[in-house]
């Protein structure tokens, strides 16, 4: 089964991400489709029983992330700034806030932020070797990490190869040239990316 259409709280993945991007108002959507392509079209459709239109844009699994968002780009956005984001999060991240950051900034992308949170408890000790007490699964306050949802300019486009991960090669590239800004979301934020995500997601 393709992640987006892992259940959480009772509904697909990507249904939870179609309906908060169209709650914050965005409801033309372009979906890089790739592994089991065909059960992510047959479900969703053209995304009017959810209030948006979408068109699909297929690649190869081997492309990873910079030939799916490459392609879908070069074949459906027409706008010189848009929403990009990896589809596999939960959030209610303010997207008109962050969009409004990146245009005062102007970058080629600006890439939402959280702080972690870890996936298992802490055991506080002493020198000494004695237990001082416990925090568990605490929020990493002084690190921040991609939350996989990004503003992009059209112009990303030169820096995107055939294939690869954005986050390996275009990403690294932009921040060394200073292309890259960061958003900051301290509010809710959940992927699923593993059996322990999914169970706490639910």
């Amino acid at each position: 089964m393709p992640k987006g259409l892992v259940r959480v709280a009772g509904k697909p993945l990507l249904q939870w991400v179609i309906e908060w991007l169209r709650d914050s108002g965005v409801t033309e959507l372009a979906i890089g489709v790739a592994y089991l392509k065909q059960k992510i079209i047959d479900y969703f459709e053209d995304g009017s029983r959810y209030g948006v239109h979408i068109k699909y844009s297929v690649h190869t699994v081997e492309g990873g992330t910079s030939e799916g968002f490459r392609l879908a780009i070069q074949r459906h956005m027409k706008d010189e700034t848009f929403l990009a984001l990896n589809g596999d999060q939960i959030t209610d991240l303010k997207i008109r806030r962050m969009v409004i950051q990146h245009e005062k900034g102007n970058p080629l992308v600006t890439i939402a932020v959280v702080h972690p949170r870890l996936p298992f408890g802490l055991v506080l000790a002493d020198k000494a070797g004695y237990c001082r007490g416990f925090l568990e699964k605490p929020i990493l306050e002084d690190i921040v990490c991609s939350s996989g949802v990004y503003v992009f300019q059209r112009n990303i486009l030169p820096y995107l190869p055939k294939s690869g991960d954005v986050e390996r090669t275009t990403f690294p590239l932009l921040a060394k040239r200073r292309k890259m800004r960061v958003y900051m979301h301290n509010g809710m934020f959940v992927t699923v990316n593993s059996l322990r995500e999914l169970e706490e997601a639910n």
